[in-house]
């Protein structure tokens, strides 16, 4: 598969942790002056090329919160893609919703932002289950891995239809002796999952920089960015950084 068209999902979360800084206690009634907003957001970033809106809502709701995620799936008009921990009450919000998309993370209380892949081979028989119980509602799941050959083989087995591989390793270790080993473990779990039959993303950590790098992994389908482009809008705006992050994905055509 060419990568001359891999598609960009912006993830809001960040938008949605500035907003709750200061207006975490905030009512309905203060919504019109409530700031940022994570919906006229998303709804920008499509209209300057996002393929797709990334949110992760979580069981604090932290940042993003159960009542935007309906609101987006309401109002933005690409594809909505929901990353959930897999438990019961996120599948059941997932089935409310119906998102395009889910993707099975995993998920520690006390992290900022999702750290390491999903074990999938350790949690296999619930995976496949919510793979299951989404696909009957027209969901379909991605599971975000480590490039490990165990979990991309489980998640095949799981008859998920995507993984999202977990570049944050090869993100911290882009300016290492190690960076060449993590971009090829990228490459080698990248064709495994495609000889599988899995769809391939990839996600956490990409940035302006490494996005050159990162775009040469065979097979990619879609990138899901969130941090660095909400950090080069405070500079540019919004508009200008996704379009220029899409324009680097597609090699600055």
């Amino acid at each position: 598969m060419s990568n001359a068209n891999i598609l960009l999902g912006v993830n809001i979360d960040h938008i949605a942790t500035l907003r709750q800084a200061r207006y975490r206690e905030a009512g309905t009634e203060l919504k019109e002056i409530v700031e940022p907003d994570p919906i006229a957001l998303a709804m920008q970033s499509e209209e300057a090329g996002a393929d797709g809106i990334t949110v992760h809502p979580r069981e604090d709701e932290r940042h993003i919160q159960r009542s935007d995620v309906v609101e987006l799936r309401q109002r933005i008009r690409t594809r909505l893609n929901m990353e959930m921990a897999a438990t019961e009450s996120m599948l059941a919000f997932a089935l409310e919703v119906s998102p395009d998309s889910i993707c099975l993370v995993p998920e520690n209380r006390e992290e900022v932002t999702t750290e390491g892949g999903l074990d999938v081979v350790g949690n296999f028989e619930r995976v496949r289950s919510i793979v299951a119980a989404a696909a009957e509602t027209g969901i379909a799941t991605s599971l975000f891995v480590d490039p490990d050959p165990d979990q991309v083989e489980a998640s095949a087995k799981t008859n998920a239809k995507y993984i999202e591989l977990h570049t944050g390793a090869y993100a911290n270790a882009y300016h290492t002796p190690f960076r060449s080993k993590e971009y090829n473990r990228l490459v080698e779990g990248s064709k495994q999952a495609i000889e599988q039959g899995l769809i391939v993303n990839a996600g956490h950590g990409i940035n302006y920089v490494n996005i050159e790098e990162v775009r040469g992994i065979p097979n990619l389908n879609e990138l899901n960015i969130g941090h660095s482009i909400i950090s080069r809008a405070v500079e540019v705006g919004l508009s200008n950084a996704v379009r220029e992050m899409k324009s680097l994905i597609l090699g600055g055509c």
